[in-house]
């Protein structure tokens, strides 16, 4: 790829009845409500807490809000639907009742808990399995009428890090996003986003080659998302802790732009805003 192509798309996302354009890439901003997740500052708890980083989020620049009540990161333990829906619903509630324009994803893999959350509020399903831990996942996207974000993934949180032989990786994600793709459109969804999963079933050599041929993507026609903000691929490969991997995930932001990415999935807003405004002044 000349240094100078960059890969967009005329896509958008129909919102609660409003166009998200995705032409120009857009921030999704991480609020876990766990107390596991592997970065610890993007834990947060309190009513009071919450709002404040809500705010913090979107002054910066923020497009979507990305709640998540289940820690996926590997070897997480899990929580039962109750606990789950316990953590999230007060909090979409608490959002919407403040921040009244705010797009809010969920991310999760139930499909009870996703229409849960959509009728708490909810705008966006992120589902880390793709539809495999829960079988009725995708018939509740098509009722829901949302936007659903489809990823890549083997096994569960307990097991992915065992799951990382692949034949041919790239045709193996490729298939996998084609057929349930297909899928999901013949239940008749409409907006569909995928991502890579990066961390999911994959070593750190798979991660850096997913996001070399991230441009590959672009052929299946939908938007894609990209998650790699402060993952073990950042600070192991530079040998520091995911408190210091800032810099390296603005760094790998800036290549996956470049390669067609639609959405960052971010912990630091600002600097990701920083990424895509800069790359804009290139693209002139």
């Amino acid at each position: 790829m000349a240094k100078d192509t960059f890969f967009t798309t005329n896509a958008s996302l129909n919102v609660g009845g409003k166009l998200l354009d995705l032409s120009q890439a857009k921030i999704m901003g991480i609020i876990n409500l766990t107390p596991d997740s592997f970065y610890s500052n993007s834990r947060f708890i309190g009513e009071k807490e919450i709002l404040v980083q809500v705010q913090k989020m979107l002054a910066e620049g923020a497009d979507i809000l990305d709640l998540g009540a289940y820690s996926t990161r590997p070897g997480a333990d899990e929580i039962s639907p109750e606990e789950e829906t316990k953590r999230l619903l007060p909090v979409i509630k608490l959002i919407k009742s403040n921040f009244r324009d705010a797009i809010i994803s969920v991310d999760t893999f139930r499909a009870s808990v996703a229409r849960l959350a959509v009728e708490a509020g909810a705008d966006i399903i992120n589902d880390i399995s793709g539809g495999e831990l829960d079988a009725e996942m995708f018939a509740t996207i098509a009722q829901l009428q949302v936007p659903y974000i489809l990823m890549h993934h083997r096994g569960t949180p307990k097991t992915m890090h065992l799951l990382t032989n692949y034949d041919d990786l790239l045709a193996d994600v490729t298939y996998y996003f084609s057929e349930k793709i297909e899928k999901l459109k013949s239940l008749g969804v409409k907006d569909i986003v995928i991502d890579p999963g990066f961390g999911f079933a994959k070593n750190t050599e798979q991660n850096f080659l997913l996001l070399h041929h991230l441009s590959n993507f672009k052929l299946l026609d939908v938007p894609v998302l990209v998650g790699l903000s402060r993952k073990s691929m950042v600070w192991k490969s530079l040998q520091i802790t995911a408190h210091e991997a800032l810099n390296g995930t603005s760094v790998l932001n800036t290549i996956a732009l470049q390669n067609g990415a639609n959405i960052l999935r971010v912990h630091d807003v600002a600097e990701a805003k920083q990424c895509i405004t800069l790359l804009n002044l290139v693209k002139g």
